[in-house]
């Protein structure tokens, strides 16, 4: 029988496990043995189909290493036709409850393959009814379900091995089927989403142009999205995850992409979101960036911040930043990420991207070593508390280029979040490091197209001038506002910058709505009265 329990008997030819012997054996190795187990984690079954699924061994391997496990004689039963007088002498119900299949009889001895050859009770059992001795021969346990599974036939007719093959193939194609996470994601990406949500209960579904939709699929039940979630976070992480109740990594599929994924814990089940993370960096016109922001990548120290709502291109901002230093000038870039979404190669730069939890604990310890690694560009992922807020500032005030995002309304509210992050007796330091130290903040929103499909960027701009600096020293942040309505060079609101899409005709007056900050401001840019 194939140990899938990890219980080893009393015999000495079964203490070894089947994957022990095919690695001694050197049918498989350690690596494929780990892709196996892993993959009998995520969907169940046997070890041996598995292996077999896999390409990693064929059955008459898998045979002769269970004959060689148990110390029985073992039997294809693919290559086996078996009679209609074998198949009668036991009731189909009690050869499926004890696994057990007569192959061949005479007038002494019955041959019967059997799940478990050393099961010693099931033996006599049949060897009191049946009145013959019983000579146990070992078949893969998936083989006999498939077997057991063809019956009954009509009267007189053979179980043919050929039958069996085809009904182990079949059952194997169904779990496929239900349980395959690369050709659902295959099936979804066609549609070109932004974002993919596996949800029990519910049919996936996908976002598109920031619009959720269902394609016509089947519901997701509990156990399918745990299935998927096993196949994603490595089985040695499984711990944590139920620990922690969630879990963020990037996860690759080598027919479909690369995927942002969370994983998460609700109403005691599990739901999966996945971004996914396209090929390539595009450049700044193809994202709708200014020219001049490439003039702040360049600067040589100072925090340039991006702020926006999630899913509206904040680390495709930070990408591009990136690559336009690193094909432009010889620095050394670290960039602490979670996960890590663009994979950069080396031009002029050198690019060090360290992933959360993989290559470093947090973002706030990553940081903290940092200035070890000879920085001249630090890039943050993502600022989130008060330690990290406060190592990047140190860095910005240091002679190093920050670069991070930051989850925030707008560019102006980033002010106030940052500083409240500390205790007052700290704020006034705060306040002055934050106002030396900055040099842009982005507040940015992604918008769908008037004319087909897709979103085009609208940038908030706000340069830290000598006006800035004073309202930030000041604990006056509040007044900027005011003066980005008023349009001068360092300012140009969101509200702005949307209606100045809609005046080229590339948005909707409504889409643009939804968007800005001051909705009456906004009709009077655009002279629309609704």
């Amino acid at each position: 029988m194939e140990n899938t329990s990890g219980k080893q008997t009393n015999q000495q030819p079964g203490k070894q496990k089947i994957g022990e012997i095919l690695v001694k054996s050197g049918l498989i190795n350690k690596p494929q043995l780990e892709q196996v187990l892993k993959r009998q984690t995520q969907v169940g079954g046997h070890l041996g189909s598995i292996l077999i699924e896999m390409g990693f061994i064929t059955i008459n391997d898998l045979i002769h290493c269970l004959s060689k496990k148990l110390g029985v004689p073992g039997v294809n039963l693919f290559d086996q036709d078996i009679k209609p007088e074998l198949l009668n002498l036991l009731p189909v119900d009690k050869m499926k409850s004890m696994k057990i299949l007569p192959i061949e009889v005479n007038n002494t001895k019955i041959s019967l393959a059997m799940a478990n050859p050393q099961d010693f009770m099931t033996v006599s059992e049949v060897e009191f009814v049946l009145g013959k001795k019983i000579y146990p021969m070992v078949a893969p346990s998936f083989m006999i379900d498939a077997a057991l599974n063809c019956l009954p036939l009509k009267p007189g007719q053979k179980l043919k091995g050929e039958a069996i093959s085809k009904t182990c193939k079949t059952e194997t194609a169904k779990v496929k089927e239900v349980l395959d996470l690369e050709a659902l994601l295959g099936k979804l990406m066609k549609y070109n989403p932004s974002d993919i949500l596996l949800t029990p209960g519910a049919p996936p579904s996908i976002r598109i142009d920031n619009k959720l939709t269902r394609p016509a699929l089947p519901s997701l039940s509990p156990v399918n999205c745990e299935m998927y979630a096993r196949e994603i976070i490595p089985y040695t992480e499984w711990d944590e995850f139920l620990q922690k109740n969630e879990y963020d990594l990037a996860a690759s599929f080598k027919n479909v992409g690369r995927f942002r994924v969370n994983i998460y814990r609700q109403r005691n089940s599990i739901s999966i979101a996945m971004r996914p993370i396209r090929e390539g960096i595009p450049s700044f016109e193809a994202l709708n960036l200014p020219a001049w922001l490439k003039d702040f990548a360049f600067k040589p120290q100072g925090l340039i911040l991006v702020s926006g709502p999630a899913g509206h291109g904040k680390t495709t901002t930070l990408n591009a930043l990136i690559d336009v230093i690193n094909r432009n000038q010889q620095r050394n870039i670290i960039s602490l990420e979670d996960p890590i979404e663009v994979m950069h190669n080396h031009k002029k730069s050198n690019i060090n991207q360290r992933e959360v939890r993989t290559d470093t604990k947090s973002f706030a310890s990553g940081l903290r070593t940092v200035f070890r690694q000879s920085p001249d560009v630090i890039v943050v992922g993502e600022m989130r508390d008060k330690e990290t807020f406060e190592i990047g500032l140190q860095a910005a005030d240091t002679g190093h280029l920050v670069m991070s995002s930051v989850h925030a309304s707008s560019s102006t509210s980033i002010f106030d979040r940052v500083i409240n992050m500390f205790e007052p007796h700290m704020q006034p330091l705060i306040r002055t490091k934050l106002a030396d130290c900055l040099q842009l903040v982005l507040s940015q929103r992604l918008i769908p197209l008037k004319k087909g499909e897709g979103r085009i960027l609208a940038l908030e701009k706000l340069i830290n001038s000598y006006r800035v600096k004073k309202f930030i020293k000041d604990s006056t942040t509040n007044r900027i506002r005011s003066q980005m309505q008023a349009g001068t060079e360092e300012f140009e609101s969101i509200d702005v910058a949307i209606a100045k899409l809609y005046q080229r005709s590339l948005i909707t007056f409504n889409d643009g709505l939804t968007y800005v900050e001051d909705k009456q401001y906004y009709r009077e840019l655009t002279g629309v009265e609704k």
